[in-house]
């Protein structure tokens, strides 16, 4: 059984501020606590907690939600074949909005905590970063697995992990899938306005010029916004012959339907963050024939992933996305962390660069770069919409000019 508790933050700037900066630099070392939560949690007979910071409500609360459900998903059945040592595995969920403010201050509370032994999150990596020093000072180890941002890992120190692919390693996948593979030179990009966003929107600008393609139209916009047919209707008067999105699953959906209404019937390219059954719900119509560079094919028909699946499937009524078996994943990483380093903060610190060959879903087997703090060897998937499925792409180029 797990356990949550959910805050209701006001809603606030998406990007570090000032008052963030300041308070991580105000947080002073945590050594006393630290060596009382180590002895406390290595002789203790109760749970072993994990603090997750994420959202549970705000713009991305969907995406805090398929963590749980992974999260679940793992925790009955390492709790269910006896746990750790006996003990249960169990996690507290902070709900932050993904608001670097927010982050701050469930950074602040973990690391105060002797109960928690190492943390998750957040989603995005502004809001990750925001709080690395705090984790860094307290000897709590900060695990950003969906944090893609390539200085992520730089952002703390020695306590920063992440076994999350970077935007160094996704966005020229992204462009080689556009152009190498199904054949696209002219792009029309619209890109999320983050920092996730733009620093993806540069690295496959470079890499898709590199292969030859040219960007004839770019357009950043808000999270919050829901009409893009002024953005769309500039990018039909560039001629483009494909659409890239790197966008999230709610509002690339909004900008697949809206691509008709602008009459630009052309090829879509989507990041992964837009691997999600609501985005094929959302989209409906509208998503068929969506490319996707994913990392993740819910069909894969081989036993070790498709027997996760299916108790997902049995379990949630629904067919899991990227980021609910990266949830998965991560949380299976961390329980052989524990195994290995022993249930408290210096033992998972110690162990995260002896673990080797992690059974992965999504990687088939994890292994980590000690100098980077990263997992090695990312492995990414061409998928296309198909009958409202997410299918592996056939190798048929459209039809361009």
């Amino acid at each position: 059984m797990s356990i949550w508790t959910i805050r209701f933050p006001k809603t606030l700037a998406a990007f570090v501020s000032l008052t963030a900066i300041l308070l991580a630099a105000c947080v002073a070392p945590a050594q006393p606590a630290q060596m009382q939560s180590d002895a406390a949690a290595a002789e203790g007979e109760g749970p072993i907690y994990i603090g997750v910071s994420g959202p549970l409500t705000g713009p991305n609360a969907r995406y805090g939600e398929q963590w749980k459900n992974g999260f679940d998903l793992a925790l009955e059945e390492i709790n269910g074949a006896g746990g750790i040592n006996g003990r249960p595995l169990e996690y507290i969920f902070e709900d932050t909005q993904s608001d670097p403010k927010q982050s701050v201050v469930v950074a602040q509370k973990f690391v105060a905590d002797p109960r928690i032994i190492v943390e998750l999150g957040d989603f995005s990596s502004g809001a990750s970063m925001a709080a690395s020093q705090i984790y860094q000072r307290g000897g709590l180890v900060q695990f950003g697995f969906t944090n893609s941002h390539p200085d992520f890992t730089n952002a703390g120190g020695d306590y920063t992990w992440s076994n999350s692919v970077t935007q160094d390693q996704a966005s020229p996948a992204l462009a080689e899938y556009a152009v190498t593979d199904l054949g696209l030179t002219r792009l029309a990009v619209l890109y999320l306005n983050t920092d996730w966003g733009k620093t993806t929107f540069d690295l496959f600008a470079v890499r898709a010029e590199e292969l030859g393609a040219e960007i004839v139209s770019s357009a950043a916009y808000l999270a919050e916004e829901k009409d893009f047919r002024s953005a769309l209707t500039s990018a039909r008067d560039a001629n483009p012959n494909g659409i890239i999105l790197i966008s999230y699953q709610a509002d690339g959906a909004l900008i697949a339907q809206q691509l008709q209404q602008v009459g630009l019937d052309l090829p879509v390219v989507g990041a992964s963050s837009m691997q999600s059954p609501d985005f094929l719900e959302l989209g409906g119509e509208a998503a068929e024939g969506v490319y996707i560079r994913g990392q993740f094919l819910p069909t894969d028909p081989r036993p070790e992933i498709k027997n996760v699946v299916d108790r997902y499937i049995a379990k949630y009524n629904e067919t899991p996305d990227y980021f609910a078996i990266h949830a998965y994943d991560t949380m299976n990483l961390i329980a052989q962390a524990i195994e290995l380093g022993g249930p408290t903060r210096e033992g998972i610190h110690s162990a995260l660069p002896q673990l080797k060959d992690v059974p992965s879903v999504i990687y088939g087997k994890a292994s980590f770069d000690p100098e980077t703090r990263r997992v090695k060897d990312p492995q990414f998937v061409n998928l296309q919409v198909q009958g409202g499925e997410f299918v592996l792409w056939d190798g048929v180029k459209p039809d361009v000019q």
